[in-house]
């Protein structure tokens, strides 16, 4: 099987708070960067299937020249390889520009399915890799908590998470599937695969390469823009209950029905 990842470098969750620049945008030189989290578990996802299966894992970001620093770990993870596209008219690119960009790389690239993360901790959008499906007309699958391919029948099945359990669909392959942390825990890098990820090809395609007018995506087209932000107002005073669990319950309680909450 050949498997596409799709990754973002974000800033580093456990680094210091996110700042935004002149522009509205997010400072990315104010954090070290790396693989976008729910990313991750897409990653974990497409490594065991071809460990089960067969077959290679690709990973595709769209990031600055330095998101192939990033890229590492992943390909340390287990990737085959990666692409990264980038070029100085993607700076600032909205949803738009970013699955239009996606889309255009996947064209060059053989697949039975494409995984994506849920959504990115910089944007929490959700909505790239539906919106890549759409653009290459392929079955999209969300919320997968089970991802079941059957290369002989060319057929890949799903355990969609549903708000009341889950649902299965089946779809002809190639398809894009949108992953959930249910998938399993993403590994950690061992130090043959960390070593080893340094020789990994990552392969640098510009807009260009793809066919692509800077002037028609990035930041040039951006669709969408910042135009205010403001600090959250600072916490309220506080109310710390102690004592034996039914004398907390109890006052707890007494503070709910106070405000007609319960």
């Amino acid at each position: 099987m050949q498997i596409v990842v799709l990754t973002k470098p974000v800033p580093d969750p456990a680094a210091a708070a996110e700042r935004l620049g002149p522009d509205g945008r997010l400072d990315r030189a104010a954090s070290p960067s790396v693989v976008n989290g729910n990313d991750e578990y897409a990653l974990e996802a497409a490594l065991k299937l071809v460990e089960a299966h067969g077959g290679e894992v690709t990973i595709l970001t769209m990031a600055p020249p330095n998101g192939a620093d990033t890229m590492r770990k992943a390909l340390a993870m287990g990737a085959t390889r990666g692409v990264l596209v980038t070029d100085p008219a993607l700076a600032g690119s909205c949803i738009r520009s970013t699955d239009e960009v996606l889309a255009a790389a996947l064209r060059e690239l053989t697949f039975d399915l494409v995984l994506s993360g849920f959504d990115t901790s910089d944007g929490s959008a959700g909505t790239v890799g539906a919106a890549i499906a759409a653009r290459l007309r392929l079955p999209y699958l969300s919320n997968a908590g089970r991802i079941e391919p059957d290369p002989a029948a060319g057929t890949v099945r799903v355990r969609r998470l549903t708000a009341t359990g889950y649902d299965v669909a089946e779809a002809a392959m190639p398809a894009l599937v949108v992953c959930t942390q249910v998938l399993g825990e993403p590994r950690y890098p061992s130090l043959k695969g960390i070593m080893g990820a340094r020789s990994k090809e990552v392969t640098s395609r510009s807009l260009a390469d793809l066919g692509l007018d800077g002037a028609a995506v990035g930041g040039a087209a951006a669709t969408t823009e910042v135009l205010d932000s403001r600090k959250p107002p600072p916490r309220g005073a506080t109310k710390v209950v102690r004592g034996a669990p039914a004398e907390g319950a109890a006052e707890i309680l007494a503070f709910l029905e106070s405000r007609r909450l319960v």
